[in-house]
Order: C-alpha cells, then sequence, then structure tokens
C-alpha cells in the first residue's frame, strides 16, 4: 500500500478548465469524525466532474481514496485534498488513471523521464565495467600468449599445452568479470556465476559424455605418442597411414587411398600395432615338399635364396623350419627379417616365394599340391602295346617339372614386383585430397 504525501507545487504541469490547486485548509466542525471528513472529501471530488465511482473511507484520520481519474494532475490534486483536510493524518491514493491517450502519453513520459534518469544514473558503471571486461579478456590474451611460450618447450603436445594455457588464463578473465558484477551490487549473482562453473561442466559432462571421452583419449594419446605422423598403424581393424589426430578422431590413409575416422576412444582403448615403430620386421611363408624330396637339400636351397636376397637382413639370421608333416607335403615354414621402411613385406614375400619355388624345381624336389596330386615315391610303370620296346624306366629327373630358362626367373625383383621399396611412401604422394577435420594435427611429424 503506498501513501502518497503530494502538495500543491508538486503537481504535474496539465492544462485544465479549473485551478487545481487548494488553497489552503478546508474548515469543518470543530468535533471533527472520520465520517465527517469522508462525507467532505466525497462531496468536493464529485462536484468537480473529475472522477468516477469515487469511493473515500476514512479510518482514525487515514484516509483512503478509491475510483477512477482522469488524468494523473487530477489524481494528484485528490492527495493535496485530502492532505489539507482538517483532521487528516494521512493520504492512500488509490485512484486509477482512466484508460485514454492523453494519460498513456503522460505515462509513457514519466517512464521514459524515470529510465534516463537512471540510465544517466548508472551510465559511469557501464563504462567501468565495460573497460574492466575490456582489460581482464586483453590481460588473459597477454598471459596466454607468455604462458605458451614458456610452456612450448617443457610440454610437447600442442593440445595439452592448449589446456593448461587455457587453465591460466581462462581465471584472469573469471576474476574481472566477477569484479564487474561486486561493483554493480550483484554480490549474489556473482557468487552464484563462479560456483555453478563447477556444476555446469558436471551437466555438460554428462550431455556430451561420448564427445568427453573423446577429447580425453586425444590428450593422452597427444602426450603418449604411441605413434606419429606418417606411420603405418593397425588398430580398431583397420591398417593405414597415420594422417591426422584431431581432438575428435584419428584419421589414417589405408594403403587403397581412402582416408578412414577412427574414434580416439577405440584407438585409445584398442591395440595398436605400429609397423613403423622399429625399421625391422619377421616376416615368414610356408612352402610345402613331397615326402620323396631331401628336407635337408630343401633347406639348404632355400637358405641360400635368403642368404643371397638383398632386402633378406643376416641378424637376426633367416630361419628355414620343418612346422609339420602334412597329408600329402613337408610343411617348412621360412622366417626371415627385413628393413620395413626400406622394403615393402607384400614385394618382398612375392620374390622370395618366387626364387624358392625356382630353387627347388631345377633341384628336382617336389611341390605337390595336397589337393590334386597324388605322390608315388617308386615310380607308377608303365606297360607298352608293343612287346618288342622294352618298358621306359622312370627316374627323378625325368619326372622333375619343367622350368622356363627366363632370365628374369633369378632376379632379385621381377617386373610384377617393382624395386621391392615400401610403397607407403607412394600411396602418401598420390593421395593429396584435404585431410578431413585436420584443422590442427596433435601429432608429432
Amino acid at each position: 500500500m503506498s501513501i502518497y504525501q503530494a502538495s500543491a507545487q508538486e503537481l504535474p504541469a496539465e492544462p485544465v478548465n479549473e485551478a487545481v490547486t487548494v488553497a489552503g485548509p478546508v474548515p469543518v466542525d470543530a468535533d471533527v469524525s472520520d465520517a465527517a471528513i469522508a462525507q467532505r472529501i466525497t462531496d468536493i471530488m464529485q462536484s468537480t466532474g473529475w472522477y468516477r465511482s469515487v469511493v473515500i473511507d476514512v479510518q482514525q484520520g487515514v484516509v483512503i481514496i478509491d475510483g477512477v481519474s482522469e488524468t494523473a494532475a487530477h489524481r494528484a490534486w485528490a492527495t493535496s485534498l485530502a492532505e489539507n483536510m482538517e483532521g487528516s493524518i494521512a493520504v492512500v491514493n488509490r485512484l486509477e488513471l482512466a484508460a485514454d491517450f492523453a494519460s498513456t502519453i503522460d505515462r509513457a513520459q514519466t517512464e521514459f523521464t524515470r529510465l534516463a534518469r537512471s540510465a544517466l544514473q548508472t551510465l559511469p558503471i557501464i563504462v567501468l565495467g565495460i573497460a574492466i571486461i575490456a582489460g581482464a579478456w586483453l590481460l588473459a590474451a597477454l598471459i596466454a600468449r607468455i604462458s605458451r611460450r614458456l610452456l612450448e618447450q617443457r610440454i610437447p603436445s600442442p593440445l595439452l599445452r592448449g589446456v593448461v594455457v587455457r587453465v591460466i588464463s581462462i581465471p584472469v578473465f573469471l576474476l574481472g568479470l566477477y569484479f564487474v558484477l561486486q561493483i554493480a551490487g550483484l554480490t549474489r549473482l556473482a557468487v552464484t556465476l563462479l560456483g555453478g562453473t563447477g556444476l555446469v561442466g558436471i551437466i555438460v559432462g554428462f550431455a556430451f559424455r561420448d564427445i568427453a571421452e573423446n577429447f580425453l583419449a586425444s590428450l593422452l594419446l597427444s602426450v603418449r605418442n604411441p605413434f606419429s605422423t606418417g606411420d603405418l598403424i593397425e588398430v580398431a581393424g583397420e591398417t593405414g597411414i597415420v594422417a591426422n589426430l584431431n581432438t575428435r578422431s584419428t584419421v589414417l590413409l589405408t594403403l587403397d587411398g581412402n582416408h578412414v575416422q577412427i574414434p580416439n576412444a577405440a584407438v585409445f582403448k584398442s591395440t595398436i600395432k605400429n609397423y613403423s615403430s622399429t625399421p625391422t620386421r619377421r616376416a615368414e611363408f610356408l612352402l610345402g615338399i613331397g615326402y620323396d624330396s631331401s628336407v635337408a637339400q630343401a633347406q639348404l636351397l632355400i637358405t641360400e635364396i635368403l642368404n643371397q636376397h638383398p632386402a633378406v637382413l643376416d641378424t637376426p639370421e633367416p630361419l628355414v623350419l620343418v612346422d609339420q608333416l602334412g597329408d600329402a607335403t613337408v610343411n617348412i615354414r621360412v622366417s626371415y627379417w627385413f628393413d620395413s621402411r626400406t622394403y615393402s613385406p607384400a614385394k618382398t614375400n612375392s620374390a622370395l616365394l618366387r626364387l624358392s619355388k625356382n630353387a627347388l624345381l631345377k633341384a628336382g624336389i617336389e611341390l605337390p599340391d595336397p589337393a590334386r596330386e597324388v605322390v608315388f615315391p617308386k615310380g607308377v610303370p608303365i606297360v607298352s602295346m608293343d612287346n618288342d620296346a622294352p618298358p621306359p624306366s622312370t627316374t627323378p629327373a625325368q619326372t622333375a617339372r619343367l622350368v622356363p630358362d627366363d632370365a628374369s626367373e633369378t632376379d632379385d625383383a621381377t617386373a610384377g614386383e617393382g624395386n621391392l621399396t615400401n610403397e607407403t611412401t607412394e600411396v602418401r604422394d598420390q593421395s593429396r585430397g584435404e585431410v578431413i577435420e585436420a584443422s590442427e594435427n596433435l601429432l608429432k611429424k
């Protein structure tokens, strides 16, 4: 409930047909009663014709005015009349303004004046707040730049370095914002803002759990560096050359020239096989010889092939071991070491298989196919229809397969095998397309 005590000198300037001031105290009977005061004010207000539905209630000298006033000036005049009434102690003016255009304009003007005065009063605080926020932002940017330079040598991971820089610089800006809210008198809001940051972080973490998991995985991968840009790796069922590691995924360039994105969480949880981490690798292949052939001779021939080939390393030494006795063949497992950064695994394996096969066939060692071929150790007698001709004799040399006398068969590499070089560099050079999500590579190059 509002109590209005306006004087005649404070009335709004508005042109009316009759005077809107009260000359002085209005006399009533010496023994003033609440009912007399109410009746007197009611008669005066009704006589002006400025009010509608006027109801005056006086209790213990407190005058309560209800009704509708035409203008704000008439409303103020009613307050002044009640204040100057003899026996009046206080005035409660509850007159409502009529919804006319003049009163609406008057109220709008009054409100605009009030807002303008309030804006002028708060303008210095607003300017000071903007200056403080701008200064805090510039100071945070300066601290971030200095921190990034100081941490560049100490923290090699760009992602981890960026996180540490933000942890150092963001509190500076938040401190400036807190100071601005304190100046504006919003202490509770400032405390709520700073205290609610942790709660917001928890909510965001639950809402974007997968994104947060990939971000943390990228942070750990960039710190541990299980692979570098350009390494040939196998992870999550995919094999390819590492093209990029961003905050969401690891991008591989497969050997067929396609980009594959693997979420960092899956990469971090999977087994990573890095073929480029060490220069040497071991490879192996199987050969099956007939039971009537000399295993020791086959081992010697294959060992000579391995020792003479330039792609095979002397240390660790190559091994030619009997793996198992099959249904129709003696299976020999051949293992050797080579430099994977220089030679291609597939090309090298192809060359060694070709050379081993040719050497075994030239030496008369059978290479039977267990699915189609049956070997008779003592030979198969041939009976001629001509009784006068002696049966031909069969020898191992005659049953050996004929090998074409081609010089390329003895070369270390054929035209189909190329120069045995590793194809990862060629694949990387041929695939010049833009790497997906390659805004910033978090790996070492």
